[in-house]
Parts: C-alpha cells; sequence; structure tokens
C-alpha cells in the first residue's frame, strides 16, 4: 500500500503539491490525472522517493519511502523523459539495473524478448523514441517490483506495442499484485486500464473515487419537452454541470444517482429522454469545469 498524508512540497516561492492526501491499494492500478502543471509529476517524484515531502510523509507498506534503499528496491519509476548512460546496449543497461534491484529476475529479461523482439546489442541512444521506451518497460519489468510508477508512459509506442504492454501489467498485477501508478494525458488509456481515480488541479486533489463510482456519479442525458418550463422545472431540481442546446433537444452532464434522475426527468414526461455513456474525457472536462479549467470559445 501507497500512503501520502497531509503531503506539500515547494520550490522556491512555488507550491507544486499542496497538502495531498492519497491511498493506493496493492494490487491496483491507479490513475492520476490534472491538468498541465497540476503538480502530477512532483508528486509521482516523492512517490518515487527521488524529492523529499516539504510537510507530511509518503510510506510504502507503513514505510517513509524517501532515502530507504530497502524500499526504493522495490519501486521502479519511469519517468516522462527517459534516461538511460550513453553509449550504453540494452545488455549493459540490464546489468547495471541487476546489480541495483536484488529481486532482478533474469530468466524474465530473457522471456520478455519475445515481446520486444529488440536486440540486446543495440546502443539504446541509437533507437527511436518508441523503442526507448519499450527498453524502460523491459527493465522495468525484469525488476519484479512491487510498485511501479509510470509518468506519459505510452508516449511513442504504438497501439500493437501499446496493448503488449497492458497486457503484462495486468499479468503482474494480477500474480504478483504489483501496485500500478500511472499519469497520462491519454485518458482513453487510463479508462481502460485503471481501477482507482485522482484529478488534480494546482497541486490540490480535487477528485479521488473509483472508477465505477466516477461513472455512476456522473450522467449524460438528452431531454426534450414540450416546454421550456418543464425543462426548467426538471434542471431545478437536478445537479446539471454542464448543459447545452443542439435543436429541440438538451444535452445535460448531471450529477447523482441514476434511479434519482429517472425520476425527476420522467416527473414532466419528456417526448425525448436518453441516457448516454460518458467518456472519462468528458468527466475530466466537466470536473475541471467546476473549478474554473473549462474551455472557452475564443475568436482569434
Amino acid at each position: 500500500m501507497i500512503e501520502a498524508k497531509s503531503v506539500t512540497k515547494k520550490f522556491h516561492n512555488e507550491t507544486a503539491v499542496r497538502n495531498i492526501n492519497i491511498t493506493v491499494k496493492r494490487g491496483s492500478i491507479y490513475g492520476l490525472l490534472g491538468s498541465n502543471g497540476a503538480g502530477k509529476t512532483t508528486l509521482l517524484k516523492m512517490m518515487a522517493g527521488i524529492y523529499r515531502p516539504e510537510t507530511g510523509t509518503i510510506s510504502i507498506e507503513d514505510v517513509p519511502v524517501f532515502e530507504n534503499v530497502f524500499i526504493k528496491k522495490k519501486v521502479c519509476y519511469i519517468p516522462d523523459t527517459l534516461y538511460f548512460f550513453p553509449q550504453n546496449t540494452i545488455a549493459q543497461m540490464a546489468e547495471y539495473y541487476q546489480n541495483i534491484y536484488s529481486e532482478w529476475d533474469a530468466s524474465r529479461f530473457n522471456t520478455l524478448k519475445r515481446v520486444f523482439q529488440i536486440d540486446t546489442d543495440r546502443k539504446i541512444h541509437k533507437l527511436s523514441k518508441g523503442m526507448q521506451r519499450q527498453v524502460a518497460f523491459w527493465l522495468a519489468l525484469s525488476c519484479m517490483p512491487s510498485v511501479l510508477i509510470l509518468d506519459e508512459p505510452i508516449d511513442g509506442l504504438d497501439p500493437v506495442m501499446r496493448q503488449k504492454i497492458k497486457n503484462v501489467l495486468f499479468q503482474d498485477v494480477a500474480d504478483r499484485e504489483m501496485t500500478v501508478i500511472i499519469s497520462s494525458h491519454n485518458l482513453r488509456e487510463i479508462e481502460d486500464i485503471c481501477d482507482h481515480i485522482g484529478i488534480m488541479h494546482q497541486g490540490e486533489l480535487i477528485v479521488e473515487k473509483e472508477l465505477d463510482d466516477l461513472k455512476a456519479d456522473t450522467h449524460k442525458i438528452q431531454v426534450a419537452f414540450k416546454s421550456e418550463l418543464q425543462e426548467k422545472h426538471i434542471v431545478d431540481q437536478l445537479e446539471v454541470v454542464h448543459q447545452e442546446k443542439r435543436g429541440s433537444v438538451s444535452v445535460l452532464i448531471v450529477k447523482g444517482e441514476e434511479s434519482n434522475i429517472k425520476r425527476i426527468v420522467r416527473s414532466e414526461k419528456p417526448f425525448v429522454f436518453d441516457i448516454l455513456p460518458l467518456t472519462l474525457e468528458e468527466m475530466f472536462i466537466y470536473e475541471m469545469g467546476e473549478v474554473g479549467y473549462e474551455i472557452e470559445n475564443i475568436l482569434l
């Protein structure tokens, strides 16, 4: 289990992370979302033991992670900007990882050759961006980590390789109860693999829920009534976070229980009423809109 308690991190006069409280259960996949500059990478680096929190604590298995060699051997972090030793081959980097991570599994490394299919004698700096990303996953997964922290991990990967890596992640989560924390702006990918979601904005955590609960609490509906008075009556009773008109049909984003929404809408006998699927990207946009970070129509 990973636990952040009242964590704050500042850089000079800027507060990057402010009073964050997060609990990530063992064997779960946690998606960390947020606006640009929200503090996601800073939080991930504190979880990886790279940064020390200004205040508060971050622990893994109830032990503080910063400057804790024993715990950090169980944690692998793949950053957004990759770094490998200059001129090193994949085999040379594997040897380096083997000397650091006590759980390194050479047989796993060899098995994963079938997934990545890259010659281990190739120098990493000469590989494409996507192939370097594959090498980062190859090395990290061979370390057999208890915690895998990923910052924009699928950047540069083709769809086939994305699916291969997801399959390996699912296998490790199921078989070894590996815990994964993933930050990405590709919300479609996050929606596919995560079971828990946290959304950050300006250094603060504004939403934290299981993905199923988040979906169950927010709904997109389209309705049409005989009169605008009927529509106003139901809108006044619902928690509407977004509303737009498409001809005679209104599309509403509504928070609350589905059964209660249906009861309120049907009380006015609409001649059109549908509940439509809502994507994680749409939910993110509307959640951010509630804190003032919203899409505006700007004419240039």
